[in-house]
């Protein structure tokens, strides 16, 4: 085995491994993306959950409203009821 035949080898294993490195390096470079985006993804759907707190709470309210509503209204048809039953028997 001469010098040359070593440094050879030496070589392309340093070639190897110069692209193992670029590889790593362009790994790296996609995982930290991915992270970005995984961040972002997480930010939006806490956002998106805040305005659903938001409308649970509105649709609470208008769910008291209507029930308030709909007593009322049963309320005014005794009411009418109850009067023209008065008038029919008086």
């Amino acid at each position: 085995m001469t010098t040359e035949d070593r440094l050879d080898r030496i070589e392309a294993k340093l070639d190897q491994l110069t692209e193992v490195m670029i590889a790593l390096a362009r790994q790296e470079e996609t995982m930290r993306g991915l992270k970005t985006d995984h961040d972002k993804a997480f930010e939006r759907m806490n956002r998106l959950s805040q305005k659903l707190d938001e409308i649970e709470r509105k649709v609470d309210d208008n769910a008291h409203t209507v029930g308030i509503i709909n007593k009322l209204f049963w309320v005014a048809i005794v009411a009418v009821s109850g009067s023209i039953a008065a008038q029919v028997w008086m």
